[in-house]
């Protein structure tokens, strides 16, 4: 099999001379104009950041720019028509512009190429068209616009290279199988790792809007959309907190209850729209993920008190009905909010809808200070369980095109 795997790549290697199509080819061309080095540039132009900490940029005199990602990576970003700087370290990833074929396996960002008029610079998918819950990406593929190139973990090389993949987007989960991050990279594709989730501040994630922005060069459309988003949320971020407790959850196979830790940017959406998080200094608070599995003994002491519980549909499928919730763990039928018909239910698209954090904290602050909520996109559990609603315009700001997404679903009491 080692040596099959070996054939396999010497393979590729050659396609990738014949058709000319790799980034490396690409670049090699391109590059290394006499004068311009990486000692003689200079990066003063820092990018305004108000919210997130998870990336930073800064711009030369001459167009360049240079992108630091938390996580140890550069980048540096260079202008279409421009050569690539002789003696850039090679701890830096060079990126090219235009990037017109770009593969994205991190589907948060999608998102972000949709405010940003972009989504058709994505022409290579990490998911299959049944898999993406915007519109416009599903549409893309359904139409061959996109096309669906193997997930993050086993990508298909010969597609990407034949189609002159000019940057892959990853999640973080590439750092599981780091044999793919360096096969792409022998090939010539520069690969930038997603970090958006790892913010605390919800802001701070819908502020990565300004890194793709850099990448398309869209900067002006991305610190517009940007501050369009904090001013509509202006009111509630200066609001009082309400009190209120509440729990972010839901169960997993093994019945345990999953939950955000206090650090993490859904937790601080709930603080900020009003609520009180109900977990905090939660076991493992320190390393790096952002949830935690508590046994349903332990989430059940905290949470039969919690004035509201909202249920994450985004890895089981949205819950229609009270029962629905009960039939995953029984217990919960004590619990405040399950008696007071205060259970909210998050549509499936959560997290490939990174930019609707505002309508989010927006719908939250609603729950929390009114009798009778009417959000935009609400749906009510009557007795017989809930009825899929119409969806209606989330109205960004983008005009035409905008996309939609089911309302969260509110859940009745039990039998009613």
């Amino acid at each position: 099999m080692k040596t099959r795997k070996k054939l396999w790549i010497f393979l590729l290697s050659l396609f990738c001379l014949v058709l000319g199509g790799c980034g490396a080819q690409e670049g090699e061309t391109e590059a290394e104009a006499p004068g311009v080095s990486w000692e003689s540039l200079s990066f003063p132009q820092e990018l305004e950041i108000l919210y997130a900490t998870q990336f930073s940029a800064a711009s030369s005199p001459e167009g360049y720019t240079k992108i630091s990602i938390e996580d140890g990576l550069s980048y540096l970003v260079v202008p279409e028509g421009a050569a690539v700087p002789s003696g850039v370290p090679a701890e830096i990833t060079v990126i090219q512009q235009p990037l017109d074929h770009i593969y994205l396996a991190a589907t948060s960002a999608m998102d972000l190429f949709r405010a940003l008029e972009a989504i058709d610079r994505v022409t290579l998918s990490g998911v299959e068209a049944d898999g993406w819950y915007i519109p416009e990406a599903k549409e893309a593929m359904e139409q061959g616009r996109m096309e669906y190139a193997g997930k993050y973990r086993a990508p298909d090389y010969e597609l990407l290279l034949s189609r002159s993949c000019d940057l892959a987007i990853e999640s973080t989960m590439i750092y599981h199988t780091p044999e793919v991050k360096e096969q792409l990279e022998e090939f010539g594709v520069p690969v930038l790792v997603e970090r958006s989730s790892y913010e605390n501040h919800p802001l701070g994630r819908m502020e990565w809007i300004k890194l793709y922005g850099l990448l398309l060069g869209r900067e002006d459309a991305a610190a517009e959309y940007f501050d369009t988003q904090v001013e509509k949320l202006r009111d509630i971020l200066q609001t009082e907190n309400t009190g209120k407790t509440v729990a972010f959850f839901y169960i997993t196979s093994n019945g345990a209850a999953n939950v955000r830790k206090s650090g993490d940017y859904l937790a601080k959406a709930i603080e900020l729209a009003g609520g009180t998080y109900l977990f905090q200094d939660l076991p493992g608070e320190d390393n790096a993920q952002a949830t935690t599995n508590l046994q349903m003994e332990a989430f059940y002491a905290k949470a039969k008190q919690a004035d509201v519980l909202i249920y994450s549909s985004t890895i089981d499928g949205e819950l229609q009905t009270m029962e629905e919730l009960l039939e995953k763990s029984p217990v919960l039928s004590d619990c405040k909010a399950v008696k007071e018909g205060a259970v909210w239910c998050t549509g499936k698209n959560l997290f490939q809808e990174s930019l609707g954090l505002g309508d989010l904290m927006v719908d939250i602050h609603k729950i929390l200070t009114e009798d009778q909520v009417a959000t935009r996109f609400e749906r009510r559990c009557p007795p017989g369980g809930c009825r899929p609603s119409d969806t209606t315009e989330r109205g960004r700001g983008r005009g035409e095109g905008a996309g939609e997404r089911p309302p969260p679903a509110r859940c009745g009491p039990a039998g009613g």
